[in-house]
């Protein structure tokens, strides 16, 4: 591992630790539909604990969470090919819980990210199950 690197995880607390070397080594070793099941945990694990972290009045985790979920769902965007079909329902969901991430960003509402989040959840279960 890099200093620079080394330095970054020594600074967060020892979960955030963890969970960014968890999810490095998954990602390293993951195929294509590995990784987007692995964004889907991503994504719905970031927003849990937004909500999580607003009942507590943690805004500085409820920032590092949203952040990491729009991150997920940019990775989402980004693995998109093509524009009709799949590709296009997919686009549109996609955009849409970007969408709903931003407009939280600023104006949390815990119900519509909650809502977001079974949805994902939902979704990331099918992906597994089909």
């Amino acid at each position: 591992m890099e200093q620079v690197e080394l330095t970054m995880l020594m600074q967060t607390s020892p979960q955030e630790a963890y969970r960014r070397v968890d999810f490095d080594a998954r990602v390293s070793g993951a195929g294509p539909a590995e990784l987007v099941h692995l964004c889907y945990e991503h994504l719905v694990s970031a927003l849990g604990t937004a909500v999580h972290a607003d009942a507590n009045g943690d805004n500085c985790l409820k920032s590092r969470s949203m952040t990491r979920a729009l991150t997920a769902i940019t990775a989402l965007q980004m693995g998109v090919a093509g524009t009709d079909g799949m590709a296009a329902a997919l686009g549109q969901l996609y955009e849409g819980a970007r969408r709903t991430i931003l407009d939280n960003a600023l104006a949390f509402d815990a119900d519509a990210i909650t809502t977001l989040r079974s949805d994902f959840a939902e979704i990331g279960q099918a992906l597994l199950a089909g």
